[in-house]
């Protein structure tokens, strides 16, 4: 197991239990209990965790990854939903995309359709700073920022300057990232400002398109973005569990999984 995946499983194990000890972890993970102190010196360094006698404990922080973490988790899956979602797009539409990792997969495979070159081949909605970063110099692409104070956890852009532009917006596509999806509850962002302006995202699109791999199904989260009837359809990975599925379906939301 490579460090950054072993960093990652740390801190989704401390976010499930609350607390670890380091021999139980190193027994688990099949490497040393001094590779274990090492990976939770770093974690503490990067205030993801606090630091005990023999192991560690959870901070706020251990339940909102920051993006540098969470890129790591669920890669294969992550790349065919983007892939997928990104030949709904057509030449000229203006799409939509808030933060998180499996959005910004989206803003890459459309950067990388040659059938959408022109100036511009689409307009493109964000409040994320590192897709706006990684559009900017495609000249096809005209970028839209919403403005707004930045999260470091997640670079996404949020506040009255955020909700002033796009209230002025309307958006042909969009593709919701989240952090949990439940078909009874709605889909739901960890933290309450970017919920906010997800929310509004979301009020100002046409056609919502959910891109959740299947780990984030029938969970739920700190703050609702918005019902699952104002999500038309949900892209996401085969390994996703059927009943959830199902649940999706029953709701009225068309689900593709790859």
């Amino acid at each position: 197991m490579a460090r950054h995946e072993r960093l990652t499983t740390l801190l989704d194990m401390l976010g499930q239990r609350e607390k670890i000890d380091v021999e139980s972890v190193a027994a688990e993970l099949d490497v040393s209990a001094a590779t274990i102190r090492r990976d939770l010196d770093h974690l503490a360094e990067q205030q993801l965790l606090t630091r005990t006698r023999g192991g560690a404990v959870a901070n706020d922080l251990a339940y909102d990854l920051p993006l540098r973490y969470k890129t790591a988790r669920h890669v294969p899956e992550k790349q065919r939903i983007s892939t997928a979602a990104a030949a709904d797009v057509a030449k000229g539409m203006v799409v939509g995309l808030n933060g998180g990792t499996t959005t910004a997969g989206v803003a890459r495979a459309l950067a990388m359709r040659p059938d959408l070159s022109g100036t511009p081949g689409l307009t493109v909605v964000t409040n994320a700073l590192n897709i706006a970063h990684e559009l900017a110099v495609r000249p096809n692409v005209k970028i839209v920022v919403t403005g707004g104070v930045a999260r470091p956890q997640s670079f996404e852009l949020s506040g009255p300057l955020a909700t002033r532009v796009l209230s002025e917006l309307t958006i042909d596509l969009l593709f919701l990232g989240v952090d949990a999806f439940d078909a009874g509850a709605g889909a739901f962002a960890h933290h309450e400002g970017e919920a906010s302006i997800n929310r509004l995202m979301v009020e100002r699109a046409e056609r919502v398109v959910a891109v959740a791999d299947g780990s984030k199904l029938g969970r739920r989260a700190f703050a609702r973005i918005c019902e699952t009837t104002q999500v038309h359809a949900l892209v996401t990975d085969t390994d996703a569990d059927p009943e959830a599925v199902r649940a999706f379906e029953a709701a009225g939301v068309e689900v593709r999984t790859v």
